[in-house]
């Protein structure tokens, strides 16, 4: 199974986002981003969904355009709400609909050990949709899911800071370049 720890700094920047289901949205995308897609076969999906849900995941041919169509209903419910608007209702109840699948389950080792089995995709999909709901009808929607705010970024996080102003998905790299590219627009970096 993949680790977090195991990704290059780019793929690591995708899974900073606060929320395992909105890591999901970074695995890939429709039209023009879909260039970016990691989810191309069942073993791409069972190596992400093991890497989101920490347990590792088998994944048949069928669950491709399923976990696809998941996630890009997922991302694209989350970047209604970040820009104040209404999510379409059939994205709405595709992530309902994954979100009333079976759930993984955690399984009792001994008392105060507790570990999640490998499971199968369908169940990992729908525990990421379980939290997708809880996201998107909690607390966290009010203007806290956002969109990074350096041009060449778009990708989605959750603003768990306890001011609420973070504005960059990662601030070691989105946004230290920000701050760099500001600073040298106000003639910080003329070498005079």
């Amino acid at each position: 199974m993949l680790r977090r720890e195991d990704l290059g700094a780019d793929d690591a920047r995708r899974f900073r986002t606060g929320a395992d289901c909105l890591d999901l949205t970074h695995t890939g995308a429709e039209g023009r981003y879909a260039v970016f897609e990691l989810l191309h076969a069942p073993e791409d999906v069972g190596r992400w969904l093991g890497l989101l849900v920490r347990t590792p995941v088998a994944a048949r041919d069928e669950d491709v355009a399923e976990v696809r169509g998941v996630r890009n209903a997922i991302g694209r419910v989350a970047r209604a709400i970040a820009a104040g608007d209404a999510p379409a209702a059939a994205d709405v109840a595709r992530v309902n609909a994954a979100a009333a699948g079976a759930p993984m389950v955690e399984e009792l080792v001994r008392p105060g050990v507790a570990h999640r089995p490998p499971t199968t995709a369908g169940r990992a999909l729908a525990s990421l949709a379980r939290e997708a709901v809880e996201l998107f009808g909690g607390p966290l929607a009010d203007g806290r899911i956002r969109v990074c705010g350096a041009e060449d970024c778009g990708l989605l996080f959750v603003d768990r800071s306890r001011p609420g102003r973070r504005r960059w998905c990662s601030m070691e790299r989105c946004g230290n370049r920000a701050k760099t590219r500001g600073y040298r627009a106000r003639g910080g970096a003329r070498g005079d």
